[in-house]
């Protein structure tokens, strides 16, 4: 065997160092960039400290550009980033719309237009004086939502969707492709309206308008239409949607199974919350729904029989990238070596919000995926698609 094959095979399922002690290229494991990214977002929601929540798009934005690949859906993190603009813009239009008055030691700003309101829709004014505290309190509840979706987003970037799909148990195959297809409609919309714009570049005529957005819409509708059906005639031909050797008492039984257990976990995580709920609603409830669930995927798995070539390996940087986004997590949800309230500071009175030690450190542990992930392996043809 060549030294090139031996090479090509480690760079598919490995990021054992070579002989000059650099680490050949990988994808790393769905699962792990969903779980760091999960991580993540929960530990955002922990916080509206501006300082801490620029942070988190710095450490999105850094391991997003050192490890995406060359993939469609890899390129579309930006649009994840005028998506959080856009959701930061919605919040302050509506903050300064819907005002609640402002106090007198406040900065006034400006005001809108007063329109009266019915005594039904009391507490809420439609326009009025609007302060900086205001925009500056609805700035930061819209900047905390936007770095929660600029995390699902870096999920969607760095992890490809079709080996995601592998690791789904067998009852979820069908609902994991539909999630799948879902997912990679918004990357490959992208890539037609860049195609499409580039084509029209190099065609002499108006460029600018109605009639250039007509021209663009109709032949990106043209390509979905296409991808579409080209992706109906692949699924089927493999086989997706039959219901195999499954008979109706099986899938009867695993509905059974699965709403069941999914109550249990419904009733158990009411019963963790509220202290004055019977102690069987809580741990034994959570218990029991795990245990139907778990019950329900087996059998209901058996009747989807699949093959997979090269199964993605999990080996210490899945490890280390996982862990360091649930570290992250748990560091802010203890509340241990900081304040709490330095996680949600307030604008009343307007001051600087302080920046605490052991959050920040936080949140950069979970910067270090950007190199605690093998770098990126070379676009395969399965992957372009």
């Amino acid at each position: 065997m060549s030294r090139t094959t031996v090479a090509a095979r480690t760079a598919g399922s490995g990021s054992s160092p070579d002989s000059g002690g650099r680490r050949l290229p990988r994808l790393l494991h769905p699962v792990a960039w969903w779980v760091w990214a999960l991580a993540l977002a929960t530990a955002v929601s922990r916080t509206n400290n501006p300082l801490l929540l620029f942070l988190v798009l710095a450490v999105l934005g850094y391991v997003v550009t050192a490890r995406r690949t060359e993939a469609p859906w890899a390129r579309g993190f930006k649009y994840y980033l005028y998506l959080a603009l856009t959701v930061v813009a919605i919040r302050v239009v509506f903050r300064a719309v819907f005002a609640t008055g402002i106090t007198p030691h406040d900065h006034f700003l400006f005001s809108l237009p007063h329109i009266p309101t019915p005594d039904w829709y009391a507490g809420i004014k439609i326009g009025g004086p609007v302060s900086l505290e205001a925009l500056l309190s609805a700035a930061t509840d819209g900047l905390r939502l936007a770095c929660m979706l600029c995390c699902i987003g870096a999920a969607n970037t760095l992890a490809n969707p079709k080996r995601a799909l592998r690791v789904l148990p067998g009852a979820l195959h069908e609902l994991g492709v539909a999630v799948t297809v879902a997912i990679s409609v918004a990357p490959q919309l992208v890539q037609s309206v860049q195609r499409v714009a580039r084509a029209k570049k190099l065609r002499a005529g108006r460029t600018r308008g109605m009639k250039a957005l007509r021209g663009i819409v109709v032949p990106v509708l043209e390509d979905a239409l296409e991808r579409s059906l080209r992706l109906a005639a692949a699924m089927d031909s493999r086989g997706y949607g039959r219901a195999g050797t499954a008979t109706r008492t099986s899938r009867r039984v695993t509905g059974a199974l699965m709403l069941l257990g999914m109550c249990g976990l419904c009733a158990s995580a009411y019963g963790l919350l509220d202290a004055t709920a019977p102690s069987f609603l809580g741990l034994p409830a959570m218990v029991l729904g795990a245990v139907l669930c778990v019950t329900g995927l087996r059998l209901g798995g058996r009747r989807v029989t699949r093959t997979t070539y090269r199964p993605d390996a999990w080996r210490l940087p899945e490890w280390a990238v996982a862990g360091s986004g649930v570290l992250s997590a748990a560091l802010l949800l203890s509340n241990l070596g900081y304040d709490p309230a330095q996680l949600n500071p307030t604008f009343y009175p307007l001051t600087w919000p302080a920046l605490p030690l052991v959050p920040t450190a936080a949140i950069l542990l979970a910067g270090t995926a950007g190199f605690l992930a093998p770098p990126p392996g070379p676009l395969q043809r399965g992957d372009a698609s």
